[in-house]
């Protein structure tokens, strides 16, 4: 929401939304130092929460710094050793979005180091997976590396940007799924659906992904009205789309919001 308008936080109250999940993510251009980061971890856990506040919308979100800008292994070491400090805020909700770009030695290292992090805090994790030609690989990558830390639960991390391909992969290791709405390089309100109907709803959440580039905050609601053009009822349009995010990010005592009362364990 920092790179967006007011306008969009008027869509998305009037859309019926209640939160924002705002993942730390690239700038548009990469960030010179740690201060840069300073800055906006000051921006998306202080000034953000209450721009959204002033219409009736909560906001959380997560730290890290994106796979994007992970190549520079110093950079990132110091990025990471600001987080501590902004980790208890009331509306941070773990680490995130980390993950891969490239599938590079130096984000793999990083990668681990975000991990790492996370479970010394006990915070839940929000991974970013590689885009076009790169996503297969770099999905099982980022699988194997959490895999390899005893310390993480798959129940309390999301494995973001999911494809018909990597789809299966995550579910079956029993991490969950996060379908992302985006016009040009992610999915589809229809391909997402068709996904769901090959693979199932369980542990799956539907995300819009808003930034400078051509994108929709109110890809979520879009979806429930394609939903229900094919006959899915309320129930099942509110477990997928309310329930199902309420319920991974819940594990987060932080998260609260009205109309959910359900907490799953860790």
């Amino acid at each position: 929401m920092v790179s967006r308008t007011t306008d969009d936080y008027v869509a998305m109250a009037l859309a019926g939304c209640e939160a924002i999940c705002e993942p730390a993510f690239w700038a548009g251009f990469d960030r010179a130092s740690e201060k840069g980061f300073y800055d906006y971890f000051r921006q998306i856990t202080d000034y953000e929460p209450r721009r959204a506040a002033k219409f009736g919308l909560k906001h959380y979100s997560w730290l890290c710094i994106n796979p994007k800008e992970a190549e520079d292994v110093s950079l990132a070491e110091a990025v990471l050793a600001l987080i501590p400090e902004f980790i208890d805020q009331p509306n941070v909700l773990g680490i995130g979005e980390i993950g891969l770009n490239k599938n590079s030695r130096n984000e793999l290292k990083v990668l681990e180091m975000h991990i790492d992090l996370a479970a010394r805090h006990d915070q839940l994790i929000l991974v970013h997976t590689p885009h076009l030609e790169d996503k297969l690989k770099g999905t099982k990558l980022i699988l194997d590396v959490l895999a390899s830390d005893s310390r993480i639960n798959p129940g309390r991390v999301i494995i973001d940007h999911v494809e018909e391909h990597t789809a299966p992969l995550v579910l079956d290791r029993g991490f969950w799924a996060g379908m992302t709405l985006y016009p040009e390089s992610k999915t589809t309100p229809h391909r997402a659906i068709d996904m769901l109907e090959l693979y199932g709803s369980e542990q799956v959440w539907l995300n819009s992904a808003c930034d400078w580039g051509i994108s929709d905050p109110i890809a979520v609601p879009k979806t429930a009205l394609e939903m229900r053009r094919r006959g899915y009822d309320a129930a099942s349009i509110d477990r997928l789309l309310y329930q199902n995010p309420a319920s991974f990010m819940s594990q987060c005592p932080k998260f609260a919001i009205d109309g959910f009362s359900g907490v799953v364990g860790a």
